[in-house]
């Protein structure tokens, strides 16, 4: 396995759990996850849930990608979870340049929403890049 196919392993994974937890345990996701989800607003359960069925779809493609060794497969599935985790993170961005949330979500978002975006856009570029020039080989 190589370095990517541990990276998006691990993120798929992780966008999983919380996709199951969000849709088997919504209340217990939007009061425990440290990230203070009350702070933009009540708990809708069944829009929790449906926020967990795009988090699982992205995971799914994470782990795809991270088990196929199709260039143009991990392509393809990185830039689907590449767009709903862009989508995401560019939602926080504009609650929080328009002081929706306040100050403390730059560090509580930052693990959770805007660290795997910068991962899988570094992604998209670096498997654009191996499609376009198949001979390169990464490390």
């Amino acid at each position: 396995m190589d370095r990517w196919s541990l990276v998006l392993w691990v993120l798929g994974v992780l966008q999983i759990a919380n996709a199951f937890w969000m849709l088997f345990a919504p209340e217990s996701w939007y009061l425990n996850l440290p990230a203070g989800v009350p702070d933009t607003g009540p708990l809708n359960v069944h829009f929790v849930r449906d926020i967990g069925c795009a988090f699982f779809s992205s995971g799914v493609a994470l782990v795809w990608a991270a088990v196929t060794s199709q260039v143009m497969v991990r392509l393809a599935c990185v830039v689907l979870a590449a767009l709903f985790l862009g989508g995401h993170a560019a939602v926080h961005l504009f609650d929080l340049a328009r002081g929706a949330l306040g100050e403390r979500h730059w560090l509580l978002d930052l693990p959770g929403v805007f660290a795997p975006t910068l991962i899988l856009a570094v992604l998209v570029v670096h498997f654009g890049r191996k499609v376009q020039s198949p001979k390169r080989r990464s490390p």
